[in-house]
């Protein structure tokens, strides 16, 4: 056996699920604890919780694979992913695949712990997950369809923790699905010319010269959303205090992006990285102190 071909192959698989680029992990990490905090009234349950961790990170890490499979002729067109395994060639088509099935099925795997509406709603999220890469190329609102990927782990932490998805989970969600699509028009904004001259839409073309102010709109109707959970939920002044510092962390991403240049851009989109955990903390704090 050649370990050092095996090594290699290693590497690429973990390129091509960025497991080097842990920020989609996270954004996809920060919602699903909001959710397993609120729904757990401050203590969720442990094996709930080690199951949706892990979930995040198979089913980020399939979401990548499936969206490189998606944009294999693409991405050797665009500076920023042409080097991307899928794209240079490093991992063949029938590999990405078989590992985006492998990934899935673990995920499943897991998922078969919860109860049957947990297992119901994965369903949902597969289909979402799967579809979302070809998105792009029928409608200039991907962003949106990813944030009702990214944001489906919400119903299924109150499905698993609670049994049922009240009212809250869904506007948690209507949440998660909005401040996706300021965040990942902050990162489409970087590949806005290349998308324009190969043909892909996005919500940065969309928006055109107006991508600062729909976006500020955005950010404001995420803080308004999430005080709308506050008051449903019975969240004190820790968790508003969060939202302060939110609001702030959203106004720095304003200034980030003033020019629209693309290393700021990227700055500004990872920062919401700090935007989820300043919120989730504020869950914390409240429900310890």
């Amino acid at each position: 056996m050649d370990w050092a071909m095996l090594r290699q192959r290693g590497r690429q698989y973990a390129l091509l699920m960025r497991l080097d680029r842990p920020i989609g992990i996270l954004l996809l990490l920060w919602p699903t604890l909001w959710a397993l905090w609120i729904a757990g009234e401050g203590r969720p349950d442990g094996g709930v919780c080690a199951v949706f961790v892990l979930g995040v990170i198979l089913m980020r890490s399939a979401g990548c694979v499936i969206n490189d499979w998606a944009d294999r002729d693409i991405d050797p067109h665009v500076e920023r992913t042409r080097d991307r395994p899928l794209a240079s060639g490093q991992v063949s088509s029938r590999e990405a695949l078989i590992l985006f099935a492998t990934l899935c099925l673990l995920a499943f795997g897991l998922v078969l712990f919860m109860n049957g509406l947990t297992v119901l709603l994965s369903l949902v999220a597969v289909v979402l997950a799967a579809s979302y890469p070809f998105a792009k190329r029928y409608t200039y609102l991907p962003q949106a369809h990813l944030g009702m990927a990214f944001g489906w782990a919400v119903p299924m932490a109150f499905a698993a923790q609670t049994g049922s998805v009240p009212v809250v989970a869904w506007l948690l969600w209507i949440t998660v699905v909005v401040w996706a699509v300021a965040y990942d028009t902050l990162y489409a904004m970087m590949d806005r010319e290349d998308d324009i001259r190969i043909g892909v839409k996005s919500t940065a073309i969309l928006f055109g010269d107006a991508d600062r102010i729909i976006i500020g709109l955005l950010q404001l109707t995420v803080l308004l959303a999430l005080l709308l959970v506050g008051q449903r939920a019975a969240l004190g002044s820790w968790y508003i205090t969060s939202l302060v510092l939110g609001a702030g962390l959203f106004a720095y991403q304003q200034y980030l992006i003033r020019e629209r240049a693309g290393a700021a851009c990227f700055r500004a989109f990872f920062n919401n990285n700090y935007f989820g955990a300043v919120v989730f903390f504020g869950l914390l704090l409240h429900y310890r102190l």
